[in-house]
């Protein structure tokens, strides 16, 4: 079995010493790390804009998967984690936001998904986390 560590240069990184992996190739499986809406100094990007940071979240899968030689193309399982506090219609709302945007990204036929929402996250500010998993044709 080949497996390979995918750390794109740049990319955002926690804001503690650790030894977690943005992603890995596991011979034609890539799994991709859960990726917030933060720039490599572990900045938010769109604070309280949905939408901006669905589009940051994807662009840093892309950039993950881009290691590789894969595309969100190849996505067959998308997790995503979002916090919202308001009422149902308003929640709606933001999850509809939310979709528009991942839907730039994911052609058809999509991946299956699941979508949870959650209390918060590592880092304030952060509205969306996202992990992926894609195969590859490796012949």
């Amino acid at each position: 079995m080949k497996k390979e560590r995918i750390m794109p240069d740049g990319h955002w990184d926690w804001s503690m010493p650790v030894s977690f992996s943005q992603g890995w190739m596991v011979d034609n499986l890539i799994f991709v790390g859960g990726q917030l809406s933060m720039n490599e100094k572990g900045e938010v990007i769109g604070k309280g804009d949905i939408e901006t940071q669905t589009r940051e979240v994807f662009k840093n899968i892309r950039k993950v998967l881009k290691e590789v030689g894969a595309d969100t193309k190849d996505i067959v399982k998308l997790n995503t984690f979002y916090t919202f506090d308001g009422d149902r219609e308003e929640v709606t709302e933001f999850w509809e936001k939310m979709t528009k945007v991942r839907m730039e990204f994911l052609p058809e036929p999509g991946p299956c998904g699941t979508a949870v929402r959650v209390d918060g996250f590592m880092t304030d500010g952060c509205l969306i986390e996202v992990e992926a998993i894609a195969v590859v044709d490796r012949n």
